[in-house]
């Protein structure tokens, strides 16, 4: 498949879980703790991922799926999937929640969606193809980072709860954000904040302790929208969790706020 078709493949996996997430939702929730205050699982995403999975599955056989819940064989090229990022969220009726499904090769996403059910908008781009926008059944249309100064930028976080001993660093990151920015936002689910970081709706985002299957597809989205995307050393680690994006003046303002004394700039 060119990357095109795996775009709209991981476009269809994420709408086709989201309508699980939808059918789920006002039903009777019995969260189960994953093992920490506030990480839960529900069987709605357990059902999405395994809807998520079949659609995969028909459209790329033999590429393998990591998903949240259902785990997987590492892989050089393989889909990541959350099937229901903003569970607590979900558990509380607060419907800022998404779903999330990328192709990653060789370290990098290729093809991608976010999709947030309850908005009835979906996000997709793939690797040197730019990003668009679909909201219902509307034409997909092309999005843009922000161009807002540093100081009107309204940028979206996360806590790392997850991640106690990291805590101490992010509170300091935090308190300098709060200083530099307009406003901070924290809605709860990492792969709408950055969905909403590449069509402009937000002019940033900073997280520590987040895992693949958050940041994939919407990193993969801001970059092809025209935005910085590293870890918080600068770098390009941030598949593993810890992400810094936005257009580059905000993304410059992010590193100054993660690394304290470093020089402005790209």
């Amino acid at each position: 498949m060119e990357v095109p078709e795996l775009r709209d493949a991981a476009a269809r996996a994420a709408e086709t879980g989201g309508r699980v997430v939808r059918e789920g939702a006002g039903g009777r929730l019995v969260p189960e703790d994953k093992g920490l205050p506030g990480d839960y699982v529900t069987e709605i995403d357990r059902a999405s991922e395994r809807a998520i999975r079949e659609v995969l599955e028909a459209a790329t056989p033999g590429v393998p799926v990591l998903g949240e819940e259902g785990g997987g064989e590492p892989a050089d090229r393989r889909w990541v999937v959350d099937p229901l990022d903003g569970t607590t969220n979900f558990v509380h009726g607060f419907w800022a929640v998404g779903v999330s499904v990328a192709l990653v090769e060789d370290g990098a996403p290729v093809a991608g969606a976010v999709h947030a059910p309850f908005l009835g908008v979906t996000w997709i781009a793939s690797r040197g193809e730019g990003a668009r926008r679909r909201r219902g059944e509307g034409v997909a249309e092309p999005i843009r980072v922000s161009d807002r100064l540093p100081d009107r930028a309204v940028v979206g976080t996360g806590f790392p709860f997850r991640h106690q001993e990291r805590v101490p660093r992010y509170l300091a990151a935090f308190n300098a954000a709060f200083e530099r920015f307009e406003d901070l936002r924290r809605p709860g689910a990492a792969a709408l904040d950055l969905a909403w970081v590449a069509d402009g709706t937000f002019d940033g985002f900073f997280e520590l302790g987040l895992s693949i299957w958050d940041v994939a597809a919407g990193a993969l989205l801001i970059r092809e929208a025209g935005g910085i995307v590293t870890d918080w050393d600068g770098g390009d680690g941030w598949l593993g969790g810890d992400i810094l994006a936005g257009p580059s003046a905000v993304h410059a303002e992010l590193l100054q706020v993660a690394r304290p004394g470093r020089p402005s700039g790209p």
